[in-house]
């Protein structure tokens, strides 16, 4: 359900003003919207734990003007603002500790982005990474899943490629505003990308690519996707500072080996000895998911969620790549074990959910 006009405009003016999520987390939990933040008094906001002057004063002086601004902007590109609070914000971006409050969305995000894996490294990539990268990611999207990247030079625009090259869905994350592409020669990219995945930022409109957004940028890659594969990068790159990330949301790091005398190889071959998954294909990534599927099957993942009642929608989203079984199903569900189970069979019919041995159901794919 779109957002009326003078809660987007709240919610522009909460975006606009780039404070610390955790910070911004806490003024939602305490004024409960944006709206009743900028009607609270200077007594009030400084009750909020951990919010300083500096935080404050911006809240105080922000004015609507620039939110209004926006609006015309978001039309033009056919940008949403979609709040935490929206059941459209990303289920695995909602579980990490520091969220985004909102994101701006070019394109559509989808409940099966759920089974996303990121694909990052190098801005200077090799030819043998640009290969592995695309391959894999063109491999994974033709499994059903969606790959996750930066849309920088190199390993991520040929991951977003690979993708692409398969008709599957890829989610480009920038480090600027959606309406500033970057890099530059990555526009046509990105435009391919909206119309049939996704493009999404958490800076405001207008935002330049500046160097410490980047960071920040990386925890939303880690956070939206299930793993993190590192193609190739040196030990301080940001594909490192992604897998960082990735371990810190208790996600899966996967890393692509290459020549033991190439720099660019460094930074998997940390990630291996210290533990992460060497990956050699896409097969790799899905069975350490959990993924069991006939190469070439049509993937169920976008089967049409929208013609299911509420109630079969959220016995779906119950539902993993990791089977679960019947029992601890019909608990969480909190529905009687007669109707529980005559759910999971229509759904099984319709090709949503897969009966698995031990009398447990996965989530097709």
């Amino acid at each position: 359900m779109p957002i009326e006009h003078d809660e987007l405009i709240s919610w522009l003016r909460f975006s606009r003003m780039e404070l610390m999520p955790r910070k911004a987390h806490a003024l939602l939990d305490a004024f409960g919207s944006p709206a009743e933040i900028f009607l609270a008094n200077m007594r009030a906001l400084a009750e909020v734990r951990g919010l300083g002057d500096a935080a404050i004063a911006k809240i105080l002086n922000s004015k609507p003007d620039d939110a209004e601004k926006d609006l015309g902007k978001l039309a033009k590109l056919a940008v949403r603002l979609v709040p935490v609070t929206d059941p459209e914000y990303p289920f695995n971006l909602k579980q990490i500790y520091d969220p985004p409050v909102a994101l701006y969305v070019r394109g559509e995000l989808k409940e099966s982005d759920k089974f996303a894996v990121a694909i990052v490294g190098s801005r200077r990539a090799s030819e043998y990474g640009r290969i592995m990268a695309q391959k894999i990611a063109s491999d994974l999207c033709s499994r059903g899943l969606a790959v996750v990247s930066g849309g920088a030079r190199g390993i991520d625009t040929f991951a977003h490629r690979g993708a692409l090259k398969t008709g599957g869905r890829t989610i480009a994350v920038l480090g600027s505003g959606v309406d500033v592409p970057y890099p530059p020669e990555n526009k046509e990219l990105f435009n391919q990308i909206a119309s049939s995945g996704a493009v999404i930022a958490e800076s405001p409109m207008g935002s330049s690519p500046d160097p410490w957004r980047f960071p920040a940028r990386n925890r939303i890659i880690s956070g939206m996707s299930r793993g993190v594969l590192v193609c190739e990068g040196a030990e301080d790159s940001g594909a490192l500072i992604t897998a960082n990330f990735a371990v810190e949301h208790n996600r899966d790091v996967y890393a692509l080996p290459g020549g033991v005398d190439k720099p660019s190889s460094r930074g998997p071959h940390k990630l291996i000895k210290e533990g992460a998954k060497l990956v050699e294909t896409a097969e790799d990534i899905l069975q350490e998911l959990g993924v069991v599927t006939e190469p070439g099957a049509r993937s169920q993942l976008d089967l049409p969620m929208e013609k299911l009642s509420p109630q079969e929608r959220a016995m779906v989203g119950l539902l993993d790549l990791q089977p679960k079984h019947v029992d601890v199903i019909i608990r969480e569900s909190k529905l009687a074990p007669p109707e529980a189970v005559g759910l999971l069979t229509l759904l099984e019919m319709q090709g949503f959910v897969r009966r698995v041995p031990g009398n447990c159901y996965v989530r097709a794919i």
